[in-house]
């Protein structure tokens, strides 16, 4: 696992290029799946909803289409719901990505997470820029977020109010913008916003490496609770499971959601996959990997069922089909982290997700 690159899903320049996958890395040519092939589907096994994170310009995709239909309940964004896409310039937004998802989740009948109000990596160059005071800095962030949440309202079921607000090494917040115009407080007055703006929306805080940086998750326990000790509006912290074939162990995971759950809130494990070729040397799908790769979902899964129902929010798969995942561009090699193939065909993994579920009946 790295600690010192954000792995929070899509890093900018890259989207582009994992959108349109790279289907010559998997070595297999792409074949539109049958809507009726024998695999359950995780939505009619799981008591919590399942979801994936997708772009807009997957939905003109029908063989991609089918199978979120058949097997989800529940979409993120994976890119057209963070700032930068949305904030074009002050009070200029740009919702044609983000209302295709929020449409098609509606005609479908599955629930949208809202993936991210602020996130430093995301923030539109006029804001970085700001020339205003600090104040005038804050209102601009605050008509941003009511803006985006209103427009959702009653449509979108949550949302990731700030992402990976903590560095990796101390735990200590990242000097972002927002930090520096807004000072020390600013997530706890980010949450008070978004519950103004929608009092029934749930809210989260997501990051990643809870599980394997002590400083980090420390860090976000102690905030979480001085938001509980505050009367801080919080509803739920997402974890970001992006793991390895190899890591981090299943104990260090178990300890993280403890954590989450004790303090009484809800759990979303945001944003999984699934490394292979942590050490680059595969250029091919590996099954004995792969085998290993069906464990590691599978034992997360049950992690997740032993947890009270009404704290389990949702599992969410960062991304479809191999081809599609962020990691290969992020680390440019190849990788097979997700559930489906390049065919759109399940995996062994995802036969461990299905025995994680029906073991939990």
């Amino acid at each position: 696992m790295r600690s010192s690159l954000s792995l929070s899903g899509i890093l900018l320049g890259l989207l582009a290029l994992s959108a349109v996958g790279c289907d010559a890395d998997s070595g297999m040519d792409e074949v539109t799946p049958d809507p009726n092939r024998d695999y359950p589907a995780l939505k009619t096994l799981a008591v919590h909803p399942v979801g994936v994170a997708i772009q807009a310009v997957h939905l003109s995709s029908t063989e991609r289409t089918t199978v979120i239909k058949k097997v989800f309940n529940s979409i993120t964004a994976e890119w057209e719901m963070k700032m930068n896409p949305i904030s074009v310039g002050p009070g200029s937004y740009n919702w044609s990505g983000a209302d295709a998802l929020v449409d098609f989740a509606e005609e479908n009948g599955m629930q949208v997470h809202g993936h991210t109000l602020v996130w430093h990596q995301t923030t539109p160059s006029w804001m970085e820029n700001f020339g205003g005071d600090d104040e005038a800095f804050e209102e601009a962030v605050k008509e941003y977020m009511m803006t985006v949440i209103a427009r959702y309202k009653g449509r979108v079921v949550s949302w990731d109010v700030i992402n990976e607000a903590f560095d990796d090494e101390r735990g200590e917040l990242r000097n972002s913008v927002f930090r520096q115009r807004m000072g020390d407080d600013y997530i706890a007055r980010l949450f008070r916003y978004a519950r103004e703006a929608d009092p029934d929306l749930l809210l989260f805080y997501n990051d990643y490496g809870l599980t394997w940086s002590l400083p980090k998750r420390r860090a976000v326990m102690r905030m979480l609770d001085d938001f509980q000790e505050r009367g801080i509006p919080i509803d739920g912290v997402g974890l970001q499971m992006h793991m390895a074939w190899d890591g981090p162990p299943l104990e260090e995971i178990t300890e993280t959601i403890d954590e989450v759950v004790k303090r009484g809130l809800k759990l979303h494990l945001s944003e999984l996959d699934v490394r292979i070729n942590t050490d680059g040397n595969l250029q091919s799908w590996n099954e004995e990997r792969g085998n290993i790769q069906k464990e590691r979902v599978k034992e997360l899964v049950a992690a997740f069922n032993r947890i009270p129902e009404e704290q389990r929010f949702a599992i969410t798969l960062w991304g479809l089909r191999d081809p599609d995942t962020w990691l290969i561009d992020f680390y440019d090699r190849p990788e097979w982290p997700l559930l489906f193939d390049a065919r759109l065909l399940p995996k062994p993994a995802y036969y461990g997700f299905v025995e994680a579920l029906q073991e939990a009946q």
